[in-house]
């Protein structure tokens, strides 16, 4: 496995990691699929914090940005990781974790925060074996297919890069 920072030539192999995921899942609440231009647009927006695994193709990727605006928070991001199906359950993600977390805390982050949805309690368990604390739980404000979801709120502190 290569992991790498992504480029402008992973975007359509990006979108369609992201799109299955927002088709098929509860696990975003979001209904709008990506293109390939908007994520190119994002990777040359984040030098630094987009990152891909790649096999034998793209397998997955790890993100982050700044939690919320203002100067008060730039220390503290928030991330998005998706794997192919392919991927799960052989390191993929856990690799990945481990370039997002080296990389944001090089760039002078202290946190890093990940948004979960309730109906993914795999992913609940997945950041709570790399360090993530559960610091909340907002009931219902998500709201996908019919059903209203809810939305895990958890942190990890990073150590100084």
């Amino acid at each position: 496995m290569i992991l790498r920072a992504a480029g402008r030539d992973d975007s359509d192999a990006i979108a369609a990691i992201w799109n299955a995921m927002i088709r098929d899942t509860p696990f975003t609440f979001t209904t709008e699929e990506k293109t390939a231009e908007g994520i190119a647009a994002l990777i040359a927006t984040r030098p630094g914090a987009f990152w891909v695994a790649e096999e034998r193709a793209l397998s997955g990727f790890v993100t982050y940005a700044q939690f919320r605006s203002g100067p008060g928070y730039a220390a503290s991001v928030e991330h998005s990781i998706v794997l192919a199906d392919v991927a799960q359950g052989r390191g993929v993600g856990r690799a990945l974790m481990h370039r997002a977390f080296e990389s944001a805390a090089r760039q002078g982050h202290h946190v890093m925060v990940a948004g979960i949805s309730a109906a993914n309690p795999v992913g609940v368990a997945f950041h709570a074996a790399l360090g993530f604390e559960n610091v909340g739980r907002m009931p219902q404000v998500g709201r996908k297919a019919g059903q209203w979801l809810d939305l895990i709120l958890m942190q990890k502190m990073l150590e100084a890069g």
